[in-house]
């Protein structure tokens, strides 16, 4: 009688693990389809995208099916060299591994967003370019009493970043954090980081198909590419994960320089970082111990050619614009992409341009604008904007603000609507 319970309560407890798992991957698959539209987003006309699309529940239900019985392996790249805003080699992950890094990364997002410092601007929602430059312009304010008295900037980055992230280190941290707090962990854990291993430790380089020609590559030193990076090192530049892991990788410095060090005004985005303080001794001594930092604990190099320290009122450059004392102004290289933007552009006014060629050239001139608009920069854009529409004026206007560029005639159909 016992053992017939005994096998009652077996069975019992073995359709309850059962239907748990089957309600687990009932809102994996859920979370998997949110990671379909996340990914889709602003890729919709690509060929990648277009053809998962057009048959997408069907290949959603397979790829969750690679993933559930751990068959799931990541597709041929796509590998190009981009000039602007500098050269770079970019690996474009295949469209369905794309949805794998967007399912990936909102399950690990809001744990590590809890324990990355405040001051840590790349890749996290609220933050940003914009934000990084507001936060070193405050800095350097607080740290002068609003420019009353000196103070000295410290900016340095690491050495080829991207191509030295160790594989083995990488993967161990992001492990280890997990770990710990597994009790608090929500979604299956064992399932995610055979994601993050497949993500991790693939070779983009192998079997990828390249894009360009071969010439695309010169003048790229070999040790900006992944096809010249060390074994076992490397991330491709181009990955929403790629993005996330390398804000991840450098989490142990900052909280290296925030607590032990406790330096109180710092800032980084990616490998860029800013230190404030009112010693420059200081700061000329702080420099071999992250140095030091980087080397040992994640065999990084600091940039020896990319060490500045100056007196704030020389200013400082960073995420592309220049903070001087009172005003903040766009960096040249920025004035410089915007100008060859408009003058090499392939679009020639002529009759019978697409509309959607239009789209897309009001979509880059309102992109640099809306940069603009942040800073310092009116007679910058009046010069620019004249310059625009000079060549382009029968096609588009600008607006009272010179904040951006319209196209005529989706102004004619807006102003018709509001008649009608």
């Amino acid at each position: 009688m016992l053992a017939k319970q005994f096998c009652l309560a077996s069975v019992l407890k073995m359709s309850q693990l059962h239907l748990i798992r089957k309600i687990n991957e009932q809102e994996m698959l859920e979370d998997m389809f949110d990671a379909y539209f996340d990914a889709r987003k602003n890729k919709r006309n690509t060929i990648n995208a277009l053809i998962f699309e057009k048959n997408f529940e069907s290949n959603i239900f397979t790829l969750f099916e690679e993933i559930i019985e751990r068959r799931y392996e990541p597709k041929r790249s796509i590998c190009f060299v981009v000039d602007r805003p500098v050269k770079r080699e970019i690996f474009a992950a295949n469209f369905r591994d794309r949805v794998v890094h967007h399912f990936i990364y909102n399950y690990i997002y809001p744990i590590f967003e809890k324990i990355l410092i405040n001051d840590t601007y790349s890749c996290r929602r609220g933050k940003g370019v914009h934000h990084g430059i507001k936060r070193v312009d405050h800095f350097i304010r607080s740290c002068s009493n609003n420019y009353q008295k000196d103070c000295y900037i410290l900016k340095m980055d690491v050495k080829e970043y991207f191509m030295s992230i160790n594989r083995d280190i990488l993967f161990s941290i992001i492990k280890d954090n997990l770990l710990k707090r597994q009790e608090k962990i929500n979604f299956d854990l064992t399932l995610i980081l055979y994601l993050l291993e497949k993500t991790i430790y693939n070779n983009p380089t192998k079997n990828c198909i390249v894009k360009g020609k071969r010439n695309s590559w010169r003048g790229l030193p070999k040790t900006k590419s992944l096809f010249g990076a060390k074994t076992n090192c490397g991330l491709p530049i181009g990955n929403l994960t790629s993005q996330l892991f390398g804000n991840i990788y450098l989490n142990g410095l900052d909280h290296f320089i925030k607590k032990d060090m406790a330096i109180r005004y710092y800032g980084r985005y990616v490998d860029d970082f800013v230190v404030i303080h009112n010693d420059k001794e200081y700061l000329k001594s702080i420099i071999p111990k992250i140095k030091n930092f980087l080397e040992e604990k994640l065999e990084l190099t600091l940039h020896p050619k990319k060490i500045y320290l100056q007196d704030y009122k020389k200013g400082v450059m960073f995420l592309g614009a220049v903070i001087k004392p009172f005003r903040i102004y766009i960096a040249n290289r920025t004035k410089g992409n915007f100008y060859i933007a408009i003058k090499k552009n392939k679009l020639f006014p002529q009759k019978g341009l697409l509309e959607e060629e239009m789209e897309l050239l009001t979509s880059s001139m309102n992109s640099y604008l809306g940069i603009m608009t942040h800073w310092n920069t009116y007679r910058l854009r009046c010069k620019m904007l004249k310059y625009f529409l000079a060549k382009w004026g029968d096609y588009f206007c600008e607006n009272k603000r010179k904040t951006k560029v319209i196209f005529k005639k989706k102004l004619f159909y807006l102003n018709k609507n509001k008649n009608s």
